[in-house]
């Protein structure tokens, strides 16, 4: 068990801050804040979604593995959203693993209990349904990014979406990681980083990225990310999220 103000003092999460106010009241016994380690998987493939996860300090990557182990990011969770949306449009499972690529915080809920609020409560129905709609254009909108746009381009596009989607400015992530998330190797990574710190727009050293010019890296991040965070802000009604304080992103990379 837990005190019953663990959670009201937690970080924040933006699609459980947009529920109305009973609901919350009704759900709040039933959250239990849990820590997720980097690289934790918290939904496998075709694995019954017992919990939803609201994501408060920590970054989930949405990723498909094929038959050769090959690995694409179909999309990006943070604070902005859940983990275990599919419960909510009748599937039990999913084709694609849940995978931590920030360490950090999320809120647990059961998904019955979730279920029932979204059935049984117009307005809780139409929040979802709006953050599923955020969720599926940025799914799609990656699927044309990975088809159609450079390493260097994907990666200034993967560090803006983990930067709105990031509680503070530090973040901390394996460079093999990253690696899969953007479908290419390691290698490409690395001379993508590489390019990035002569243009003056990150320092790279020994595996550690700070964003030094972040308009600078929007600038060079190909228009999927522009149309992506309008139609974030379109659905949420707010401007995408900046860096804390003003200050420049962080960004740390483990191993």
């Amino acid at each position: 068990m837990f005190a019953a103000d663990t959670v009201r003092n937690s970080p924040r999460n933006c699609l459980l801050d947009a529920l109305p106010a009973g609901t919350r009241e009704r759900l709040h016994p039933h959250l239990r804040p849990i820590a997720l380690s980097l690289g934790e998987v918290v939904l496998q493939v075709r694995e019954r979604i017992q919990y939803a996860y609201f994501l408060t300090s920590s970054i989930v990557s949405l990723l498909y593995t094929t038959e050769n182990g090959a690995t694409a990011e179909m999309g990006v969770v943070g604070n902005d959203g859940m983990v275990g949306a599919a419960v909510l449009l009748g599937g039990e499972s999913t084709c694609s693993q849940a995978v931590v690529a920030l360490a950090g915080e999320a809120i647990r809920l059961p998904a019955d209990l979730l279920l029932q609020e979204f059935e049984g409560n117009l307005i809780v129905r139409r929040v979802f349904l709006r953050y599923t709609q955020a969720l599926i254009a940025q799914i799609s909108q990656t699927a044309v990014c990975n088809r159609l746009h450079s390493v260097e381009q994907r990666l200034c596009r993967w560090l803006l979406l983990c930067l709105d989607r990031s509680s503070n400015s530090h973040l901390q992530m394996t460079q093999e990681l990253i690696a899969h998330m953007l479908g290419g190797r390691r290698e490409s990574v690395t001379v993508a980083a590489g390019n990035l710190q002569d243009l003056g727009l990150i320092d790279y050293c020994r595996g550690r990225i700070t964003v030094l010019d972040r308009r600078g890296l929007e600038a060079v991040a190909c228009e999927c990310y522009r149309v992506g965070a309008n139609e974030i802000a379109r659905l949420y009604s707010r401007k995408p999220a900046t860096s804390v304080n003003g200050l420049p992103p962080v960004i740390e990379q483990a191993g």
